[in-house]
């Protein structure tokens, strides 16, 4: 007796698997007269398979069968350049998996209803996720230094030289290399590369020449990781060794008012200058703004932290789904890579430059290795500075003086991006 509910319970089990059974049978059944034949069922398995996409393209060009292959490479090389190599990993581990995204055939994430679509749709074609990470940027700067030693200011401006001179550069390469033909857009969307500034870079790429955005943005990415090794042998063969010893004065302390008032100052002057840099400046003062006011201390750290990361995220695979065979696998390309390099090594130089014509004036001096700073990769361009300075005096820091022209430099590659900004409406 004491075992009958357990018998109930099996012929019940039993009885509702042979009715789940004879409905499956049933419905096969009826589809037999419509299904179609094993072996066409088979051939439309293969052609949906990843192989086939890559191996026999639905339009047979080349760009979306092997180039998809070659630029699945070129992800996965992005991955070990993050990952193996710590090369401004943040950015290329995303942009690289979106790229491996991007080109998987058949999927269609880059296309109109595909998720990688609409996070460049919305977030990168718009300009918004670059512009929120300038917010988060402005939230971590301290213009402390800058404001206690104003003549660091011009070493940032003198850094963007790289820009403009790429950018004629960049026009000149049309007369001189066979199938490289930049126009003028797309000439101030690489020179910008020289800011060593990712977020302006993307933002103003965005903006005049978005087919060029994935080449740019990986070039402007992969040189600021670069930094440690591209400067140091453009700062010793520019500077004597006596320059790279020089100790500058202690900087003066900076109040609280100052910092305050320095992000409202510097948003009206753009406002009455060069209104166009406003989205830029704007995002970039108004998260410094809620940094140095100390009143809104939740939404300061949400800028530096959760939103700073979240928007990076997919600011990334927004910038990995641009490239495409068909747009990176070209000349033009190899063009960028080179303009890249010569606008960020100018950029470089321009700055030592500067700080030693500052020396041949009266007043104190500027040790000329702090003017490499000027270009936008902050902190890592003022850590390379003082690196070099300790070479030659161990005793000499400089990361402090050096973060002066380094935060002068991000809103000079600001600035710089709204002055190229203007360039639509001379093109038609």
């Amino acid at each position: 007796m004491k075992t009958f509910p357990y018998l109930r319970v099996l012929v019940l089990l039993v009885l509702s698997l042979l009715c789940a059974g004879l409905a499956m049978a049933a419905v096969a059944f009826g589809a037999q007269a419509s299904m179609p034949p094993m072996a066409e069922m088979a051939q439309s398995f293969i052609f949906s398979t990843g192989l086939t996409g890559f191996l026999f393209p639905e339009d047979g060009g080349w760009a979306n069968g092997i180039g998809r292959l070659l630029m699945i490479v070129v992800g996965l090389i992005l991955l070990y350049l993050a990952i193996a190599r710590d090369f401004e990993p943040l950015l290329l581990l995303p942009i690289g998996f979106g790229c491996i995204l991007t080109n998987i055939p058949l999927t269609g994430m880059n296309e109109p209803g595909g998720i990688l679509y609409y996070i460049y749709a919305v977030g990168i074609k718009t300009g918004a996720f670059p512009l929120i990470i300038f917010m988060g940027i402005g939230a971590l700067t301290d213009f402390g230094p800058m404001l206690a030693n104003p003549k660091t200011a011009i070493l940032g401006a003198a850094a963007q030289f790289g820009i403009f001179t790429t950018l004629i550069g960049a026009l000149l390469l049309n007369d001189f290399v066979p199938g490289i033909n930049f126009n003028l857009l797309e000439a101030a969307s690489i020179g910008i590369i020289g800011g060593a500034d990712g977020p302006t870079a993307i933002f103003l790429s965005s903006q005049l020449a978005p087919h060029l955005l994935g080449s740019i943005a990986v070039a402007a990415y992969s040189y600021m990781a670069l930094v440690p090794i591209i400067q140091p042998p453009i700062m010793r063969a520019l500077t004597t060794k006596a320059e790279r010893r020089i100790r500058m004065e202690q900087m003066r302390p900076v109040g609280k008012l100052e910092k305050i008032l320095f992000p409202l100052t510097v948003l009206g002057l753009c406002a009455l200058m060069i209104p166009s840099a406003a989205p830029l400046i704007g995002f970039f003062m108004f998260g410094n703004l809620m940094k140095e006011s100390g009143v809104v201390n939740r939404l300061s750290d949400t800028a530096q932290n959760a939103l700073l990361n979240i928007v990076t995220i997919f600011l990334g695979l927004g910038v990995g789904a641009q490239m495409t065979a068909g747009q990176f696998l070209s000349p033009k390309t190899l063009g960028i890579l080179v303009l890249g390099i010569i606008a960020f090594s100018i950029g470089t130089a321009s700055g030592i430059l500067m700080a030693k014509l500052m020396n041949l004036f009266p007043g104190s001096k500027v040790n000329p290795l702090i003017g490499s700073a000027g270009v936008s990769a902050v902190p890592m361009a003022a850590r390379v500075s003082h690196k070099l300075g300790m070479e030659a005096d161990p005793t000499n820091m400089l990361i402090m003086h050096a973060m002066g022209p380094n935060v002068a430099g991000v809103i000079g590659s600001a600035v710089a991006a709204g002055v190229l900004l203007t360039l639509k409406n001379f093109v038609g």
